[in-house]
């Protein structure tokens, strides 16, 4: 198949598959007309490094995967290299989800604080006092 049928069945754009093939990821195959030339096993890969992408993985962090599947296994993520970079995704995922739980929780505190000022807005209390307002 040629890039244009390559990147619709892949849902891309030609200049996305000749980044990834300047990048080493697609392999830069040419046919006798000079066209680029792409299969399914291309497909495949190409499928790979945007499902990995989707899941928030850097483009060279798909490498393992793109390698693991050109060394004929069924699935990119069959190969020891494959699995390193999952784990490390995992821990960056765990060391962000702690960070956003971090900022929750400050902001939680805010809430409440400013909850328990408001409270003296009530009748009979205080006017609340807004300091963008006029």
């Amino acid at each position: 198949m040629r890039i244009g049928e390559l990147a619709e069945q892949a849902g891309t754009t030609t200049r996305t598959l000749r980044y990834y093939e300047s990048r080493g990821l697609l392999p830069a195959r040419r046919a006798d007309n000079g066209y680029r030339a792409y299969d399914e096993d291309d497909l495949r890969l190409v499928q790979q490094i945007r499902t990995l992408q989707d899941f928030g993985f850097e483009l060279e962090e798909t490498r393992p995967f793109v390698e693991c599947l050109r060394a004929g296994h069924p699935a990119g993520d069959a190969c020891p290299a494959s699995l390193v970079v999952y784990r490390r995704k995992l821990d960056e995922l765990d060391s962000l989800i702690e960070q956003l739980r971090a900022v929750r929780a400050q902001v939680g505190a805010e809430l409440a604080r400013a909850e328990l000022e408001a409270g003296a807005a009530l009748p009979g209390g205080p006017e609340p006092r807004c300091e963008l307002g006029g």
